[in-house]
């Protein structure tokens, strides 16, 4: 597990594409993060793209113009395949070797290829489809201060559970709902109960809400009954990604107990679609949470020093909403929070250590994420649950509207980024959602 930077890195390098040099671009070409695509409006087969600024560098076309043919023959094989899983489980040395590769290729102090119009397509004239095909997806809970705002809402007495800060807590999600950002989310029906009520009624949910988390996907897989160390972990990771595990809160209070969410989360999950890999992310690597001398240290497979100095990644993470009647009034999307994902209780490399320390096998294009990301300050909060106090303390949107719960015709936007002085700004895009009636 490193967290070196190198020369794709240095915040000097520009590219011959030039939109990627602007100082507020997602997508410099110190990021080159990875996703899969189409030409609008066409049926063609998908391919798999690299963002670079406001365009998209096509690997298979990179491949049929003989861009790629200096790296080895496996690693251009999965170059050319319609999704990520071969590239995602040739290991983060061989996808090193591409990234490299890649820089090179685009910098702006190297002779832009004849090609250049083949190799790139506006992102604005493209698809952005599911990077992956995902076998498994599991949802960890690794905010203790979202853990603690939620737990003061239903046990005010006692809001942390005793194993939180022993084990890190998930639930397995639904890995066929996973959606492309941009999909409508139709409004989930479920058996709802209300405290007062005799008995639950099968309806639409009133408490939809969104949850901004960050996930990764799982790169080379492992064998079953064999355990990945946390000192190997990130070797087993290949990038990230934004997620939002949409939630019927009024469903999931009622069937939580005793097993935990089943339909109030299976609906849909949205993810962005380009990936980045935890290589861009070397510069903006951070110390694990800091635990207090009352708090239990983990346990020693969860332990490694090198994780508590550098297993966090401060990513900026921000969500912002749209509802109809600020679309029809051609309005700015709302900022409801912003709050670091370097404030995680569990890192990475733990969650993934504690999903097989049981001998779980793990797979190419698995997706695990992180639960929502809330943190301490005011205003860090990752999900309406959380801001408007169970509902009791709704939102006012720029229009007057109020929230306590997601409307019909609401658009939820999450967006990250990392930024630090002396590297480039490095971001995730964008993973949006609208709210359809059931």
């Amino acid at each position: 597990m490193t967290h070196t930077t190198d020369a794709t890195h240095d915040p000097n390098l520009r590219s011959w594409v030039e939109s990627a040099n602007h100082k507020d671009t997602d997508f410099p070409i110190q990021n080159l993060p990875f996703g899969v695509f189409r030409a609008l409006g066409s049926a063609e087969p998908a391919r798999i793209g690299v963002a670079i600024g406001d365009q998209i560098l096509d690997l298979s076309k990179c491949y049929q113009v003989g861009l790629l043919q200096e790296l080895p023959e496996q690693l251009q094989a999965a170059c050319t395949a319609s999704n990520l899983n071969l590239l995602m489980s040739v290991g983060s040395e061989s996808v090193s070797i591409l990234r490299r590769h890649l820089s090179e290729l685009l910098r702006s102090d190297r002779q832009q290829p004849a090609s250049a119009t083949e190799i790139l397509i506006p992102m604005s004239s493209a698809e952005l489809l599911l990077p992956a095909s995902t076998g498994d997806y599991t949802d960890f809970y690794a905010s203790i201060f979202h853990a603690t705002n939620v737990g003061k809402l239903f046990r005010p007495d006692n809001p942390l559970l005793p194993n939180y800060k022993y084990v890190p807590i998930a639930y397995h999600g639904r890995a066929s709902s996973i959606v492309s950002s941009g999909t409508s989310i139709k409004r989930p029906q479920g058996q709802r109960k209300k405290p007062e009520d005799p008995a639950p009624s099968f309806s639409s949910s009133a408490m939809l809400d969104y949850e901004l988390e960050v996930g990764f996907f799982v790169g080379v897989g492992n064998e079953l009954g064999q355990p990945i160390p946390i000192d190997r972990a990130e070797e087993h990771i290949f990038g990230l990604c934004l997620v939002n595990d949409w939630s019927g809160r009024d469903i999931q209070a009622w069937e939580y107990q005793p097993l935990g969410p089943f339909l109030s989360k299976s609906f849909a999950t949205t993810i962005s679609p380009w990936v980045v890999t935890l290589e861009a992310l070397a510069p903006f690597r951070c110390p694990a949470f800091v635990r207090s001398e009352a708090d239990p240290q983990p346990l020693p497979y969860l332990s490694s020093p090198l994780d508590a100095s550098s297993g966090g990644i401060d990513i900026m993470l921000e969500v912002c909403i749209v509802s109809a009647q600020m679309r029809e009034a051609k309005m700015h999307p709302f900022r409801l929070s912003r709050g670091s994902f370097g404030q995680m209780y569990w890192t990475l490399a733990q969650m993934l250590a504690h999903h097989s320390s049981n001998g779980c096998n793990l797979r190419s294009g698995d997706l695990i994420a992180s639960g929502t990301v809330s943190g301490a300050e005011e205003g860090s909060q990752g999900c309406l649950l959380e801001i408007t106090q169970r509902g009791s303390k709704p939102v006012t949107l720029p229009t007057g509207e109020l929230r306590s719960f997601l409307a019909d015709g609401d658009e939820v936007i999450l967006r990250g980024y990392c930024q630090k002085e002396g590297y480039a700004r490095v971001g995730f895009g964008e993973c949006r959602g609208t709210i359809l009636p059931a």
